[in-house]
């Protein structure tokens, strides 16, 4: 039988499986763990990185203490044309669990509109109506089960143990503009503003780990193997045979009998595609990597949410300038409760900028704390953070190869705001904070503004500070989407076109960037794998 440990001391115990799944994030976990439910196949998970039994990833407010660290690839764009030439730091994890151990943990599922717009586009079978079973068999809410809810899947998801008073005020002022209350984003309305529910159980991070991996690699027919390397897909007469990978710093082959899942993220699953011959065959050539399919789409049509933060400060309490106090530091290890068990981005709410849209195109994020540079940046007096998320962004970037070396970083462009109506909603969204921040429930918390900064007033001053300064929400995704061999990389059952017994299930997969944060959707494309997969024994 296979290995049912992980780590680098254990290997595999045979080198030929039923099913390989590469990447161990918030899809391939979901993938691997529910193909070994059948004790009659074997699974192997491969994971480049290591575990994710580490303080700053339980913890949820320290979040961002995992940036470039071990446990990140650590990504930098190439020069974003439309963001005066900047390279933009992209964090990516890099360990069990993937980006469900490292994101802000808001649960959210996108709009009815993304899913019934891919079918209409082509991705059968993917409705909103027919993938809400999935989303309510993935997750244990602690609300319950209702037409909308499951509570008695893998995942945890659970109203905030100790929501800030700040951003209750946030959210009172942003009603007070004319947004309606939402307690349940992932309910029948997405639009409104509330508090958002989270990857939580008991006041930590919850992870894919946790809740799949775990409990699968304890079956026998199960082997997890961490900091392994993929190369790339062994391909022969049109069809995957199993993996290239370094083991132990070997090179090995791995084989498998039916099928290899591809779940490594939108930036390294192309990547991984590229280096197996599938792609742009005049760019394979460029690296001199012979082209088995040759399909322009693997890697192209990348999208992301950027994302630009308004600071103030105040004179509020229960700050999260105060969540490195030894005080907050026992009442979570004591109870789970405190700044400590926030998730920085607490609540906020969803809206439209314009009229004539399907689904709001705006996702504020209101934070009890000072939060820019991905964390790194400082403030010496306490703030509040308000993030503006495009989540019905336009622009499109790539994703290519740097080089044939599968270590190497993959060269990634977001183009951010080459469409005009993204950097008008976004202009929109931050004169729409300034309105929150007037409000009668929120002005006497509120002292200067910080970013952009009471001197930046015009809209040609807010473009230029936007481009300066703005990031993003950390939601790469489409880069082997659903779509024709004209248009995708893979059909709606994500299997890639060109290739025999070879998936794509990750956020890579999706036809267009869900409205909202992209976990629960990715987790989705996990479940429903897992299920066409099985279908097609």
């Amino acid at each position: 039988m296979a290995s049912t440990k992980t780590g680098r001391g254990t290997r595999a115990a045979q080198k030929t499986y039923d099913y390989i799944v590469v990447g161990a994030g918030s899809a391939g976990a979901v993938v691997a763990a529910r193909l070994s439910e059948d004790p009659r196949t074997s699974v192997l998970l491969v994971e480049a990185g290591g575990s994710h039994k580490h303080l700053s990833v339980q913890v949820p407010a320290a979040f961002s203490k995992q940036f470039k660290t071990e446990r990140d690839w650590n990504v930098v764009t190439e020069p974003e044309p439309h963001l005066d030439g900047r390279r933009i730091y992209h964090p990516r994890a890099k360990m069990l669990g993937g980006c469900s151990g490292m994101n802000a943990m808001i649960y959210i599922r996108g709009n009815r509109a993304d899913y019934d717009g891919w079918a209409k586009a082509g991705a059968t079978g993917w409705s909103y109506d027919e993938v809400l079973p999935y989303f309510k068999r993935a997750e244990t809410n602690s609300r319950g089960a209702d037409e909308f809810h499951g509570d008695s899947g893998p995942q945890h998801i659970q109203d905030l143990r100790s929501p800030s008073p700040v951003v209750q005020r946030l959210i009172e002022g942003a009603a007070a503009t004319g947004l309606r209350r939402n307690d349940d984003f992932n309910g029948a309305e997405q639009e409104g503003t509330g508090f958002y529910q989270v990857t939580h159980k008991r006041g930590s991070r919850w992870t894919t780990a946790d809740g799949y991996v775990a409990p699968a690699a304890k079956r026998p027919n199960v082997t997890v193997l961490t900091d392994t390397h993929v190369r790339k897909v062994v391909i022969a007469d049109g069809r995957a045979v199993g993996i290239e990978a370094e083991v132990d710093g070997a090179t090995v082959l791995l084989s498998c009998n039916r099928e290899v899942v591809l779940s490594a993220g939108a930036l390294n699953t192309p990547q991984l595609l590229m280096l197996s011959g599938i792609g742009p065959a005049e760019h394979l050539a460029e690296h001199g990597i012979e082209t088995v399919v040759d399909n322009p789409n693997v890697g192209a049509h990348l999208m992301d949410h950027p994302m630009y933060l308004v600071n103030v400060e105040t004179t509020a309490k229960g700050n999260l300038a105060e969540a490195e106090s030894p005080k907050a530091l026992l009442s979570y290890l004591a109870a789970r409760r405190g700044i400590l068990t926030s998730n920085v981005g607490e609540g906020g709410a969803f809206f439209r900028t314009r009229e004539g849209l399907d689904a709001p195109d705006m996702q504020l994020i209101f934070a009890p704390g000072y939060f820019w540079d991905h964390g790194f940046g400082t403030h010496d007096k306490p703030a509040i953070g308000i993030g503006c998320s495009l989540v019905g962004s336009k622009s499109r970037g790539q994703v290519r190869l740097r080089s044939a070396d599968p270590k190497d970083q993959v060269a990634v462009t977001f183009n951010y705001f080459a469409e005009q109506d993204d950097m008008d909603a976004m202009v929109a969204a931050v004169e729409k904070v300034r309105e929150i921040l007037a409000t009668s429930p929120v002005r006497d918390l509120v002292g200067t503004e910080i970013h952009p900064g009471p001197a930046v007033q015009s809209r040609d001053e807010l473009e230029a500070e936007i481009r300066r300064t703005v990031e993003h929400t950390y939601h790469p995704s489409c880069t082997a989407r659903i779509g024709s061999p004209e248009d995708g990389v893979v059909d709606p059952e994500l299997r890639v076109h060109g290739v025999a017994g070879l998936r794509v299930a990750d956020a890579s997969v999706f036809p267009t960037v869900t409205h909202g944060n992209t976990h629960a959707p990715t987790v989705l494309v996990g479940e429903k794998a897992a299920d066409l997969i099985r279908a097609a024994r």
